[in-house]
């Protein structure tokens, strides 16, 4: 699956990039005509364009769907788990990284490929540690993620029940081994991950192009307590895989609108044309002139430009048509068109197709990620329960009206205090929403607290 899969692949990630990455590999996309010289197809990849709207639709899902940061919910009596559970939303990969911002690269890179991966590590241990305390200070139970796109996994195994048996995790980068050798060397790193073991291996290239494969590191990994792989896998339908969806349409415009402009180029220069019964010989240019006979006649040619206006309506016709395959159709026709022939309803009506999308990806992303905070509290053992929700609200304005569902479902008069207090907590979180999980759990530790004292 992988061999069959990598080419695709490489092609969706220059698509999705497009800008240089595309340019310097035009050559696999652009197509050669039949019997065109090399010399006018080599003018061609020269003059080559991208116009990148799938990139632009992609980026647009991930930045909307995460325009509010989901919801860490905690349910226990521990507050230093509590404690790194915020310090971990805040840098989930200790690089700095939001675990918002981590998952919404998450996000973007399955729209990609398909399907992404993440994987969850502890610091390699130095040091025995003998108490929980100890092995905090030490810093060995600080979780961290690390991100692998479907290129970087190279072999798997799943058991009868469908999970990860095994895997193995391939990486390329050309690192300088030494300041006083300037040559960047390829260095390939191979992470092998059981239920309950890893190995990881690694080989660097050397002068002559040789390099031996050697045993760097091996143990019991993260979640071996748990018996199953330390990798998670984020996964998007076919239907919902945007890239596979739009990616020939994408190709097709990037032909037409790049044939399209070289044939506008190659009008601007106008072909001589000569009526002679006479051999012609003589040599056209800005710096010669012509002799024609008495019967001869000189003339120019050029493209009457019905041609070109077909071209550039079915470009406009492929635009729309990969706005509509991505669930964007308020986006796909003219401005023209669409304020003449769709009303006010019919664009709600499309809108909220493409909202129905967003929160099928915002269910994927909410699971994957309770997958992963699930997984990190069990190998702590901090005793508590977690839970993920929001990313199914697009629209920051529309707070006011969640306030006056809330204000309703209270003057039912209900006798729940857990709902009353659950309630207050969802409106709070929704609030603050791009606040620190830390005083996102402070409001709700004494939204807890008022309830015990007031009891009501």
């Amino acid at each position: 699956m992988y061999a069959a899969q990598k080419d695709t692949w490489r092609q969706y990630n220059d698509l999705y990039a497009g800008g240089e990455q595309l340019r310097q590999n035009a050559s696999i996309y652009l197509h050669r005509r039949n019997k065109e010289p090399l010399q006018v197809y080599g003018e061609r990849l020269d003059r080559v364009f991208y116009e990148n709207y799938i990139g632009s639709i992609i980026d647009w899902y991930g930045a909307t769907l995460l325009r509010r940061e989901p919801v860490l919910i905690y349910e226990g009596s521990n507050e230093a788990a509590k404690r790194f559970f915020a310090e971990f939303a805040d840098d989930c990969d200790l690089k700095g990284t939001s675990l918002s911002d981590f998952f919404r690269r998450q996000l973007v890179s399955a729209l990609v490929y398909g399907k992404t991966y993440v994987a969850v590590d502890f610091p390699r241990p130095t040091t025995q540690a003998m108490t929980r305390a100890e092995e905090d200070a030490l810093g060995q139970s600080r979780a961290y993620l690390l991100e692998y796109s479907p290129q970087d996994i190279i072999n798997w195994k799943h058991d009868s029940r469908g999970n990860l048996d095994w895997v193995v995790i391939r990486t390329t980068c050309h690192r300088q081994e030494s300041v006083t050798d300037p040559i960047c060397k390829p260095h390939t790193k191979w992470v092998y991950y059981d239920k309950q073991r890893y190995q990881i291996f690694e080989r660097s290239t050397s002068n002559d192009g040789t390099g031996e494969m050697t045993l760097m590191d091996q143990g019991y990994h993260a979640l071996a307590a748990l018996n199953r792989v330390p990798l998670f896998q984020l996964k998007v339908s076919e239907g919902l895989w945007l890239m596979n969806k739009a990616a020939l349409l994408q190709l097709e415009h990037f032909n037409k609108s790049n044939a399209l402009s070289w044939a506008l180029t190659m009008g601007l220069f106008a072909s001589p044309v000569i009526y002679s019964e006479r051999e012609w010989n003589q040599i056209v240019g800005e710096s010669y002139y012509i002799q024609l006979g008495p019967g001869d006649k000189f003339g120019w040619a050029e493209p009457e430009g019905k041609v070109y206006q077909i071209a550039a309506d079915n470009l406009v016709r492929l635009k729309d048509e990969i706005y509509r395959v991505c669930y964007l159709m308020s986006q796909a026709g003219s401005s023209q068109a669409m304020n003449v022939s769709q009303s006010g309803l019919s664009k709600q009506r499309d809108f909220s197709i493409t909202q129905e999308v967003l929160r099928a990806y915002g269910d994927a992303s909410k699971d994957t990620m309770r997958q992963v905070l699930r997984a990190i509290e069990a190998a702590r053992q901090d005793g508590l329960v977690i839970d993920v929700s929001g990313l199914d609200e697009f629209d920051i304005g529309d707070f006011s009206t969640e306030l006056d569902d809330a204000k309703k479902l209270l003057d039912l008069g209900i006798e729940s205090l857990t709902l009353k207090k659950q309630l207050y907590k969802r409106l709070a979180y929704k609030y603050f929403c791009d606040v620190r999980q830390e005083i996102k759990d402070q409001i709700a530790r004494e939204i807890d607290q008022s309830f015990e004292k007031s009891g009501n």
